[in-house]
């Protein structure tokens, strides 16, 4: 199926590892103009080099997305490098095990701004341009844990609840120009915020005081489907939401969790 993504102009954030790094090799694949964002160089250049065996064109920018010009340094670097911007995924983000109590205001702060203020501020800026254009794709990566309330970490939680709101606020602006705004809620993915040395894997077997292996398999058994998803089953999902496809789709938040989250919207 062609999504109409062939030269379309492309931000991806958080994109050299995990759900970004699939996504962005899934729009290269589809012919698409991608602009990875990432804090390190290093890691930018390998994801640069996958993304190059996929197709499309890639190209890199460093750059903190919690910092107050994040937005508009994107925006301009993507016009700058493809002439426009037509497709915004706000991906970046992490989380760690953490039990309420034991959360400090700066804890809830980079939550805050990781979940809520970065991609309020990409939007802010990427949406009014695609307006003018008449054609635009935002999807937010937000979590099943933004469904429903987590113990695992709160403040990961509540902002991803309002980056579900944040999503429909600028749904429901922007909706008649043209630009379709969505969200996805995943849940448990087998990237390396669960699986690496340290990951919430190891975090949820120190809490729980089992070993890594007991804990996966009780984090296994919470979804329906018995599984952790796939970097690329997330990034599928994402890249329909940015095509032509997905053209009557906008303030929809998605979950693609396994079943996860026991409701129907």
């Amino acid at each position: 199926m062609d999504l109409g993504l062939r030269g379309r102009a492309c931000i991806v954030t958080g994109a050299t590892r995990g759900i970004g790094l699939a996504t962005a090799r899934m729009l290269c694949a589809e012919g698409a103009r991608v602009l990875l964002t990432a804090r390190s160089p290093d890691a930018l250049e390998r994801a640069l080099a996958e993304c190059g065996d996929a197709g499309g064109e890639a190209r890199g920018v460093e750059l903190d997305v919690t910092a107050a010009d994040a937005g508009e340094r994107a925006v301009a670097e993507c016009v700058e490098r493809f002439g426009s911007v037509e497709v915004l995924v706000n991906n970046a983000g992490t989380s760690a095990a953490r039990p309420l109590a034991e959360l400090t205001d700066d804890d809830w702060r980079l939550q805050w701004e990781l979940n809520v203020m970065a991609p309020m501020r990409l939007m802010r800026a990427a949406a009014p341009r695609m307006a003018e254009r008449g054609w635009g794709r935002i999807v937010n990566v937000s979590s099943s844990s933004g469904k429903r309330p987590s113990a695992t970490n709160a403040a990961y939680s509540v902002t991803k609840a309002a980056e579900l709101s944040l999503s429909r606020a600028f749904a429901d602006a922007f909706a008649r120009d043209g630009v379709l705004v969505n969200s996805v809620a995943p849940g448990p993915v087998e990237t390396a915020l669960w699986m690496a040395e340290g990951g919430l894997a190891d975090q949820a077997a120190q809490t729980q005081g089992v070993s890594r292996e007991e804990a996966l398999a009780a984090a296994r058994s919470k979804i329906p489907l018995g599984r952790f998803a796939a970097a690329e089953e997330i990034a599928a999902v994402i890249v329909f939401l940015c095509s032509e496809r997905a053209s009557n789709v906008t303030g929809a938040a998605w979950s693609v969790d396994g079943g996860s989250v026991p409701a129907i919207v």
